[in-house]
């Protein structure tokens, strides 16, 4: 009986976020389509690679409203049973709260795993392909700098730089190399150097040599301790736009996050990679204090939900604000990358668990 309760629930919460998310996705797409539809045809571009591009953006959107979508099913299966009075009779067959709403949180955790894996596998790939379409077809912007093992290496007009990412571009580049080859594609210039600086409009390196190719074919290599060249790029040219470091899969972020404290980049990938995780689960916590929430309204006013499901959006987006807040605050300095994403996990969670004991007392 049990088990088929559980079955029940399960599958009403699933009928449930199916609705609600196929709706807000619908709503979404539509609105973004017409917002970005004279972008597509100013640039060239037809119809079809607008609903190309709003089909790959699914994944993303997918992840954007889960958290606010598992609170609106789990908000809804409970009303619907409340008003066809099914959870009174749940609850004088002498199941606890606790035990009706274990078949939500187990289905919310569900789905919240699967937002995690589309994190890891799915979203990198199509995220990357929406933004290359958006940026590089539709506004021309194309990026020529890439990231590879803690490197960034860019083409230039005159050759290609790489550098190790720099904690602060402004104190230099480190371990910085600049080469360029002859029409003949023979190397014509290499230098490297321990850090590289911009400074009033020229480069000056540090520590480093420089090996050039003579006139008779062979190469020459000259050492110094400080060389200013003039170069055609500057640092502002060098570095990845900030839509693409959402590209990288949760593994890869991992990766960089538990690296040595010194190596570049490690705050930057533990932030992020908390920030993803956090916010997938985020439905949770939300669900934990939506339920008490509602079973409150119904008992102290009507079994309708046309008070349950705002004041449920109210909430969602009061706690999404507050995890913003707080991803702000980790940005800045002021909290750990760790601490900013959970904290208000662990607050929303616990006072939803908490009122929801107090509805079997």
């Amino acid at each position: 009986m049990i088990l088929l309760l559980d079955r029940y629930l399960f599958w009403q919460f699933t009928r449930n976020l199916g609705l609600v998310l196929g709706g807000l996705m619908a709503i979404y797409l539509l609105i973004d389509f017409f917002e970005r539809v004279d972008s597509f045809l100013d640039a060239g571009l037809g119809i079809g690679t607008a609903v190309a591009y709003l089909l790959l953006k699914t994944p993303l959107i997918f992840e954007q409203l889960i958290p606010v979508c598992l609170l609106l099913a789990g908000v809804i299966t409970l009303g619907v049973l409340n008003r066809h009075n099914e959870l009174m009779a749940l609850k004088s067959g002498g199941l606890s709260v606790r035990r009706i709403v274990r078949p939500l949180l187990l289905a919310a955790m569900f789905f919240s795993s699967l937002a995690l894996a589309a994190g890891q596998w799915l979203l990198p790939p199509t995220l990357s392909e929406t933004n290359r379409i958006w940026y590089e077809e539709v506004r021309q912007q194309t990026p020529e700098g890439i990231e590879r093992s803690g490197r960034i290496y860019y083409r230039g007009a005159r050759g290609i730089y790489s550098f190790a990412q720099p904690d602060d571009p402004s104190a230099g580049l480190p371990d910085f190399s600049f080469t360029s080859w002859s029409e003949d594609y023979q190397l014509a210039r290499l230098l490297t150097a321990t850090s590289a600086h911009w400074e009033a409009g020229r480069w000056t390196l540090r520590e480093g040599q420089q090996k050039t190719r003579t006139t008779d074919g062979h190469y020459q290599t000259d050492l110094f301790t400080e060389m200013t060249i003039e170069l055609p790029e500057n640092p502002d040219d060098f570095f990845l736009p900030p839509y693409a470091l959402t590209e990288r899969p949760l593994s890869e972020l991992l990766a960089q996050a538990r690296a040595p404290e010194e190596s570049p980049r490690r705050h930057e990938a533990r932030l992020e990679l908390h920030q993803k995780i956090s916010y997938i689960f985020l439905g949770l916590p939300l669900l934990l204090v939506g339920i008490p929430l509602l079973l409150a309204m119904h008992r102290g006013r009507s079994r309708d939900l046309a008070l349950a499901i705002p004041a449920s959006c109210i909430m969602a987006f009061t706690a999404w604000g507050l995890w913003s807040i707080s991803q702000a605050l980790a940005g800045a300095g002021h909290l750990s990358p760790g601490l900013a994403a959970w904290l208000v996990h662990l607050l929303t969670g616990g006072l939803g668990f908490y009122f929801i004991l107090r509805q079997d007392s």
